[in-house]
C-alpha cells in the first residue's frame, strides 16, 4: 500500500513537471514530437533518479548520521544524478538522430555549455525534490518519537496511578469500613470525624497521584488521618512519636512517599508484635536535603527478598526519579526495631 502510494505521488510529480514544461515551450514555439519524447524520456529519469536517491539515503542511514555529514550528501549527490540523467538523455538524443528516429528544429542549442545548464535544471529539481523528502522523513520521525514518548509516559502514569491505589490496600478499606460502622451507634460525632478522614486520604491518593512532588504540610495532613484510622483499628497498640523539624515547613516530597513508609511500619511492625508498639515518625531538614525516617519495632533480616512488603525497588525508582540528585532509601534494625532512612531534595 506504501508503495503503491508512493508511486502515484512520484508519477504525478514528475508528470506534472514534464507537463508544465511542455506547456511552457509550447507558449512560444509549436512542440516537436521528438521534443516531447525527450521531455517524457527526462521525467523518467528524474523519477528514476529520485528513487535511487531515496534507496540510497535509507540504505546508508543519512537521516541518522551528523547534520554536517547529511548536507555534504544532500549537496553532492543530486548533482551526480542529474549528470547521469542528462548523460542517459545525451546518448538517447544521439542515437536517435544517427538512426533518424528523432528529429529537432535546426535551432535547437546543443554543446557542452547546453548540457551544463541542462544538468543543473535537472540538479536543482532533484535538490527540491531530495530537501522536500528529507524533510518529511524527519518530521514523521519526530512524530513517531513524540508518540512513544507519550505513549511511554502516559503507561508509566498509569502503572504509578495503579500502584498508588493499591497502596491503600482492601485490608485497610475493610477494616476502616467495618470500625466505622461499629463507631456510628457509639459515638456518631467520631464516626463522623473518622470518615472525613477515609474521605481525606483516599482524595488525596487519587488527585496527587499524577504529580512529580506534593508540598510536605499535604502528606503530614493525610498521613495523620491515616494514622488516626489505624489507630481505630489497633486501638492502643498503635502509639505514634512525632518528631518533625519546623524547617521543613516548606519541604516537598513525592506523593504518597511518607504515608508509604508508615503503612509499612504498621503493618510489618505493629501488626505482627504482640502488644502492638511505638512508631517514630522523624522528619529534619539540612540545608537542600530532608530526611525521613520511620521507626518500628520488629525484625528485619539484610538480604531477605529486600523486602519489608513495601516494595523497596518501587520506592527506589520514585525517589530516583522525583527524590532529586542522591535520593535513596536504607534499611537498619537494631534493639528490636526496624528504621527505614529515606533521604531525597527538600
Amino acid at each position: 500500500m506504501e508503495t503503491r502510494r508512493r508511486m502515484v505521488v512520484q508519477a504525478s510529480l514528475w508528470g506534472g513537471y514534464v507537463a508544465v514544461s511542455l506547456a511552457m515551450v509550447a507558449s512560444f514555439q509549436p512542440l516537436n514530437a521528438s521534443f516531447v519524447f525527450v521531455m517524457l524520456c527526462l521525467g523518467a529519469g528524474l523519477w528514476l533518479a529520485s528513487e535511487g536517491l531515496r534507496a540510497l539515503a535509507l540504505r546508508r542511514a543519512w537521516l541518522d548520521r551528523s547534520p554536517p555529514a547529511l548536507l555534504l550528501r544532500l549537496a553532492l549527490l543530486p548533482p551526480l544524478f542529474a549528470l547521469a540523467v542528462q548523460a542517459a538523455l545525451f546518448l538517447i538524443n544521439w542515437a536517435g538522430v544517427s538512426l533518424g528516429l528523432l528529429h529537432f528544429p535546426p535551432n535547437v542549442p546543443r554543446g557542452w555549455l547546453v548540457l551544463l545548464s541542462y544538468t543543473m535544471n535537472t540538479s536543482i529539481m532533484l535538490w527540491l525534490w531530495l530537501a522536500v523528502w528529507v524533510g518529511l522523513q524527519m518530521l514523521q520521525r519526530w512524530r513517531v518519537g513524540e508518540i512513544a514518548k507519550w505513549q511511554a509516559e502516559t503507561a508509566a502514569r498509569e502503572l504509578e496511578l495503579q500502584v498508588l491505589r493499591a497502596q491503600i490496600n482492601p485490608h485497610f478499606l475493610f477494616n476502616a469500613l467495618n470500625n466505622l460502622r461499629a463507631l456510628i451507634n457509639e459515638d456518631p460525632a467520631r464516626a463522623r470525624e473518622m470518615l472525613s478522614r477515609l474521605s481525606n486520604t483516599l482524595r488525596h491518593t487519587l488527585q496527587h497521584s499524577a504529580k512529580e512532588r506534593v508540598p510536605l504540610a499535604d502528606e503530614l495532613a493525610v498521613v495523620r488521618d491515616y494514622v488516626a484510622l489505624e489507630q481505630l483499628h489497633h486501638e492502643e497498640r498503635l502509639r505514634v512519636d512525632w518528631r518533625i523539624d519546623p524547617a521543613t515547613a516548606d519541604a516537598s516530597v513525592p506523593p504518597m512517599l511518607l504515608q508509604l513508609l508508615v503503612e509499612n511500619a504498621i503493618k510489618h511492625g505493629i501488626a505482627r508484635t504482640a502488644g502492638g508498639g511505638v512508631v517514630d515518625i522523624g522528619l529534619r531538614r539540612s540545608g537542600a536535603r530532608l530526611a525521613v525516617a520511620v521507626s518500628n519495632p520488629g525484625q528485619w533480616a539484610p538480604g531477605a527478598s529486600d523486602g519489608t512488603g513495601l516494595g523497596l525497588a518501587h520506592l527506589r525508582e520514585r525517589l530516583a526519579r522525583a527524590g532529586g540528585e542522591g535520593a535513596g532509601c536504607q534499611i537498619a534494625a537494631a534493639d528490636g526495631r526496624v528504621t527505614i532512612t529515606v533521604e531525597l531534595a527538600a
